[in-house]
């Protein structure tokens, strides 16, 4: 298992997770996360969409909620990164959930490392 690493992107200090480590499922895996972050001062947190139990993307189990609210009680931004597109094609709940998270500051869904570059990219 790799573990989960410190990097700079921009100028702000992000928590990289594996995508290899354990699954969040819970209130308490998210503060496993916030803690590690907290403790490395990081900025943002970014987790692989392999990180996330499935059910965090059947957003009536509450396991989205419970996850995003930690971070949200932290002050600290979380980054989903990965594929969810079929997921969002069969929840329209979902779908407006990730639109509306994208439109704020404190959770993202990108797809790749790359457009989140592009997200924290400075304005010209």
């Amino acid at each position: 298992m790799s573990t989960d690493t410190l990097v700079t992107l921009h100028g702000r200090s992000l928590l990289a997770c594996a995508p290899d480590g354990p699954r969040l499922c819970g209130g308490g895996d998210a503060l496993d996360v916030i803690g590690e972050a907290l403790g490395q001062r990081a900025e943002l947190v970014v987790l692989p969409v392999r990180r996330l139990a499935d059910e965090f993307f059947t957003l009536r189990t509450g396991v989205a909620g419970e996850l995003v609210q930690k971070f949200v009680n932290y002050r600290l931004p979380v980054v989903v990164v990965g594929d969810i597109s079929a997921h969002v094609a069969r929840s329209t709940a979902l779908r407006d959930f990730v639109t509306e998270s994208n439109r704020g500051r404190q959770l993202w869904f990108v797809a790749t490392m790359a457009e989140l570059e592009d997200r924290l990219r400075p304005a010209a």
